[in-house]
């Protein structure tokens, strides 16, 4: 007899699927939450003085959770930035694309809100305090995730 030991192991069936690159998970989260900040943005009740909300104008004080100045322009923004990032991480490169890319764009919105007046017509995304400290950690946040986030997750035996 042949003890199992001698045996080589073989194989049946298809190779296990390599799985999906963590990066490109986390790429997919964030996306996904902004097309729920998204959506949110367009629920009465979840922003508040939802009726005084404009198209794209300073005046909108609408403000998602009583907090997050809010406009029809900045809604569509976080809807459109998470197709644009579920697209992207379907694919290692992309995910980080969006992640880094995406992170510079929030550092110069914050830099933005900073620059810009709250009363002036210049602030036609509309932003506020809140708005600005947010843009600010979720410009650091993407960027991060997108240069540390590994390719694979953790190995499972």
């Amino acid at each position: 007899m042949v003890s199992s030991k001698s045996r080589p192991s073989v194989r049946t069936g298809p190779p296990a699927p390599a799985g999906r690159a963590l990066v490109s998970k986390v790429a997919a989260l964030v996306a996904a939450v902004f097309l729920l900040i998204g959506i949110l943005g367009f629920i009465p009740g979840i922003t508040t003085n939802y009726d005084t909300m404009q198209f794209a104008t300073h005046h909108s004080d609408a403000k998602l959770f009583g907090v997050f100045q809010v406009s029809i322009l900045h809604n569509l923004v976080h809807l459109l930035f998470g197709v644009v990032g579920l697209a992207l991480a379907r694919t290692v490169s992309g995910a980080r694309i969006f992640l880094v890319g995406g992170g510079v764009v929030y550092l110069l919105l914050w830099l933005y809100g900073l620059a810009v007046g709250y009363e002036s017509s210049a602030n036609f995304i509309p932003l506020n305090d809140a708005d600005n400290w947010l843009h600010l950690f979720l410009g650091i946040g993407m960027i991060a995730l997108g240069l540390v986030t590994p390719r694979r997750g953790r190995a499972t035996r």
